[in-house]
């Protein structure tokens, strides 16, 4: 009976954590297509809430390390300056792990289709859940 017992509770456990897992990553995709959506319409601001307003948080690109939201968001407004060079942006993710409780890690690519010239690229992106809420607090695109 005991390992009766045993064996209905590992399974409701391993269900939970799997439940929590899959709530979990759809909440991280919906961050992602909130971001799509922002910079479709040329929303930079609206782009950034998906990152953590921190100056802890790290954007790596081809520009070289930046440190902290304002001078990620900076550095999009330089790079992207006019709905010419923002153009239409879609995610492609790849796969999502949990790195451990409340993190996980996005390896996908991206896609600008755009009058300046299409862009595509990978990326590696963290999320943590800060205040109940899915951030990014670490992304290195290429």
């Amino acid at each position: 009976m005991k390992k009766l017992f045993l064996l209905a509770f590992l399974t409701l456990t391993l269900n939970a954590v799997s439940q929590t897992e899959t709530t979990d990553k759809k909440a991280i995709l919906s961050v992602l297509t909130a971001q799509e959506k922002a910079w479709n319409q040329f929303d930079l601001e609206g782009y950034m809430q998906g990152y953590w307003k921190s100056d802890s948080l790290k954007f790596y690109g081809r520009g070289g390390l930046a440190k902290g939201w304002q001078k990620t968001l900076d550095n999009y407004k330089k790079g992207y300056p006019s709905k010419e060079y923002t153009g239409t942006l879609e995610f492609t993710v790849d796969a999502i792990t949990k790195i451990e409780e409340n993190s996980y890690h996005v390896m996908g690519q991206y896609h600008l289709i755009r009058s300046a010239g299409d862009v595509n690229g990978v990326f590696l992106i963290i999320f943590k859940k800060i205040d109940g809420d899915w951030r990014i607090i670490a992304d290195m695109s290429c």
